[in-house]
């Protein structure tokens, strides 16, 4: 399975069912050379030359279950 976001593809995932947690790689999981916060909790890293190599989104089925969307800013 597949997720692309922003033209970005994300081709390995892991969802941690207990932490409600939801990572996303663009390639195998990689040291992120720096990352940011989006205002909706989740998180991005990125790369030494600044590509996007990971997403981790936070309450995502809690967010599904109660908005019935997850929003990504």
């Amino acid at each position: 399975m597949t997720i692309t976001i922003a033209g970005t593809t994300f081709d390995h995932h892991h969802y941690d069912a207990r932490g409600d947690v939801l990572y996303l790689n663009v390639g195998e999981p990689q040291a992120e050379a720096w990352g940011l916060e989006t205002p909706d909790g989740h998180a991005i890293h990125y790369d030494e030359n600044d590509a996007v190599i990971g997403i981790t989104l936070l309450n995502v089925r809690w967010t599904l279950e109660r908005e019935g969307t997850l929003t990504f800013t």
